[in-house]
């Protein structure tokens, strides 16, 4: 139905194959002429092989500016102006994959604009004073102009929430974000996830396992101190900022192994008792990953992991071998260690082959088929309008 229609999409910035990366990839696997968009791109080879298959994306000024491709987030106040800078004139429709200014792109009435959102900017609205104490801006000079510009990019996030002609959101959780920001309803589709890449191992170690960029909200720091206290062996997959205060702080039960390739991954993901997760996340890749090798989950019980783990907490009588996972309250290395504690109870209830079942629905597949059945509906519903 979309085959002749010229299309483009537009996302923040490429640094890493990550989700929101992965998104793109999978968007272009259905419609593969899309004319690609964004502020920023510093992926490697083959994560821009994966998304732009071939193409060269349109990057902005900011990519010109000194330090521009390594130190672009230091230009936060010019992002506005410069995601109003690309000229879509001569699409007819635009998808916006967006987690901060995306979705502000100028386009015209005759124009159909789809906005897949990951969170309204998380750092400028219900992360805002975690990140200013955690970047250092929350005093002085330079904590003024932070909390001066942050201001700004609300009252432009505002303001251009009228653009998209529909919002899609990557969860129920961020939809309720939309709604409280934007005063605006969104579809839920669910990102994907290569469930096909992941297995079920026999063998199960002694060992639980995190996997994470190492950065302050995902509370890696958290996870690690209760296996301080705790004992057990534990593997952190990942790399980032937080690198050297991990670092510093595990003990000798604990191993850092970096960021790994996707098989070196799997093969720690699947032999490991359980998978910790500690954020306030979106969505949450990981824990989905972690399922689909038959892996329980532990998880903090907030955000986007409450509809992709189905988790029950330790003061509830629930059958346990349809569960894929269990909660804990609090956001502490003190609440996380009494869920580790009766996860140990409780662990050889847990059957494997019904948790990879409960990751396969959120799988690759399902993404497209859905993704692609609400565009055309959507698409076919602005021409009859008009």
């Amino acid at each position: 139905m979309l085959d002749k229609v010229k299309k483009a999409i537009i996302h923040d910035w490429y640094a890493q194959y990550r989700g929101g990366e992965r998104c793109v990839a999978s968007i272009t696997d259905i419609w593969s002429d899309f004319d690609y968009y964004t502020l920023v791109n510093t992926m490697d080879k083959e994560g821009c092989d994966k998304v732009f298959k071939g193409k060269q994306p349109y990057t902005s000024f900011i990519e010109k500016l000194p330090f521009g491709k390594k130190k672009y987030r230091s230009y936060l106040p010019f992002f506005p102006l410069a995601i109003e800078q690309f000229d879509l004139s001569d699409y007819d429709l635009i998808i916006s994959s967006s987690s901060c200014v995306a979705k502000g792109v100028l386009t015209r009435q005759d124009q159909l604009h789809i906005s897949y959102v990951h969170s309204p900017v998380r750092y400028a609205w219900d992360l805002y004073f975690q990140y200013l104490k955690e970047s250092g801006f929350n005093k002085g000079l330079k904590g003024l102009i932070a909390r001066y510009f942050l201001h700004k990019l609300r009252i432009w996030d505002v303001i251009t929430a009228n653009r998209p002609d529909f919002y899609i959101a990557n969860s129920k959780y961020v939809a309720g974000r939309i709604k409280k920001v934007y005063n605006k309803e969104a579809k839920v589709i669910y990102p994907p996830v290569e469930t096909n890449m992941f297995d079920i191992s026999d063998e199960t170690q002694d060992y639980y396992v995190t996997c994470s960029s190492l950065v302050p909200y995902k509370k890696v720091d958290i996870i690690v101190q209760a296996f301080r206290e705790i004992g057990e062996k534990l593997i952190v997959i990942g790399d980032g900022p937080e690198y050297k205060k991990i670092s510093k702080i595990k003990s000798k039960n604990t191993e850092l192994v970096g960021y790994l390739d996707s098989e070196s991954k799997i093969e720690i993901l699947k032999k490991a008792k359980a998978f910790i997760f500690a954020a306030d996340e979106d969505f949450g890749i990981s824990p989905i990953e972690a399922q689909a090798c038959g892996v329980p989950v532990i998880a903090y019980a907030k955000g986007g992991v409450l509809e992709t783990v189905k988790g029950f907490f330790a003061s509830e009588k629930v059958e346990i071998s349809d569960r894929t996972g269990i909660y804990y309250k609090e956001q502490t290395v003190e609440s996380l260690l009494e869920a580790i504690r009766f996860f140990k109870t409780i662990q050889q209830s847990f059957n494997k082959k019904s948790i990879r079942k409960h990751a396969e629905s959120f799988s690759k597949e399902r993404f497209e088929q859905e993704f692609k059945d609400t565009i055309e509906e959507l698409y076919a519903q602005s021409k009859n309008d008009k």
